[in-house]
Order: structure tokens, then C-alpha cells, then sequence
């Protein structure tokens, strides 16, 4: 068989919207089983994210510390955030987390891997670049507030931060999943087959 994930809905008898917040809301689903019985599925509804692996010339990668709140944990990750814009193209939305959280632009981009981060109760999905050729952004640093205004930027060897994913010291998703798929892909095919920035993206359509 081929081993693959596919797009699926089965049937929705009743929706109901309980929350509806700044950026997510929640959403209660009565869906109708295999075996014919309907039950309740709340998750919360999520525009979907960007996140990017950035890599420089001495192999090490750029991360940022932040508070999370909801784990009450500060926690190395790499830079991300969300699309805004419906419909918005996420190499844009790439660049500009980029510059605003490291002020930093990459001249080579691709996509490293695409993931959805919690199924089973959120529809987010993200798309996590490796940014490479990297340099100092030109003008003045983007004005950060809340959780932003204290963050620290440091560039991190590659295996450094495999050891440190491996020993349970670190636990962000999009710099696990991202540090490990670049490992497997410069030992695989080597990272100028990974897929180029603009490749479809299913899970959250988009502009070109």
C-alpha cells in the first residue's frame, strides 16, 4: 500500500462555534462514525503558521528564547508565526517573521517539511522553511512588544541541538521537527532536493 496521508471528511451533523478569540476559536462537531454513530469532536480552529529553519555558512542555526505562556516555560524555538491574511503566501509570511524576529534575510529558501502540530484537537497547520545564505537586514530592527520584547537570539551548532532535542532539554515542535528533518535530508537526498519555497501547499491554499 501506499504509505500517504489523504484528504477525508466524513459527515458533519450539527456545528456550533462556543469561542471565538483574537486569533483561534473553538469549534464543536457532532460527525457521524463508520459504524453510524454520531459523537462530539470540539478542537480549535487555527489560520495556520510559518516557521524557519534558518542556516548559516558555520552550520548552526538561529534560535530565539520566548515565554510560552500555557506551559509556563521560556523555550528555545526557531522564528514562526501565523498567517494573518487568508489566502496570504507563506514564503511571504517567512521573510517577514524572519526579519522581525532575528533581523535577518536569506537569499536561498525551500521547503523543509510541512506538519499538522496537534490533530487530534487543532486544525494548524505549519510549513517550516530552511532558509539559507543568510545576512543582516538592511534599516532599522522591526519594534517587538509583550512576550517579543524580551526574547534572546543566539545561532546554535546543528548537532548541538540534535543532542539537546534527543536529551529532552528542548521541546519546541518547529524546532524539533525542523532540526531532525535536516539532519535525515543531508543524510538523504541532500537539502537541494528538498521541494523549492513555492511548492502547493493542500493544507492551507495560497497565492502565488
Amino acid at each position: 500500500m501506499t504509505i500517504k496521508d489523504t484528504p477525508e471528511e466524513w459527515e458533519i451533523r450539527a456545528t456550533d462555534t462556543p469561542f471565538v478569540g483574537k486569533k483561534t476559536s473553538v469549534r464543536t462537531d457532532d460527525v457521524v462514525m463508520p459504524d453510524g454513530s454520531v459523537v462530539t469532536r470540539d478542537y480549535q480552529v487555527h489560520p495556520g503558521s510559518v516557521a524557519v529553519l534558518a542556516l548559516d555558512d558555520a552550520g548552526r542555526v538561529l534560535v530565539l528564547r520566548q515565554y510560552r505562556h500555557p506551559v509556563r516555560h521560556k523555550l528555545w524555538e526557531i522564528p514562526a508565526g501565523l498567517l494573518d491574511v487568508p489566502g496570504e503566501n507563506p514564503l511571504h509570511a517567512a521573510q517577514r517573521e524572519l526579519y522581525e524576529e532575528a533581523h535577518v534575510k536569506a537569499e536561498d529558501w525551500r521547503v523543509l517539511t510541512d506538519v499538522y502540530t496537534t490533530p487530534g484537537g487543532c486544525d494548524e497547520a505549519v510549513r517550516i522553511f530552511l532558509a539559507r545564505d543568510l545576512s543582516e537586514a538592511e534599516g532599522e530592527r522591526f519594534e517587538v512588544a509583550d512576550e517579543e520584547a524580551d526574547m534572546e537570539l543566539e545561532r546554535v551548532p546543528v548537532e548541538d541541538l540534535v543532542r539537546l532535542v534527543l536529551a529532552g532539554e528542548l521541546h519546541n515542535n518547529c524546532l524539533v521537527v525542523g532540526v531532525l528533518s535536516l539532519v535525515a535530508a543531508q543524510n538523504g537526498d541532500g537539502l537541494e532536493a528538498l521541494r523549492p519555497a513555492e511548492a502547493p501547499w493542500p493544507a492551507r491554499p495560497f497565492e502565488s
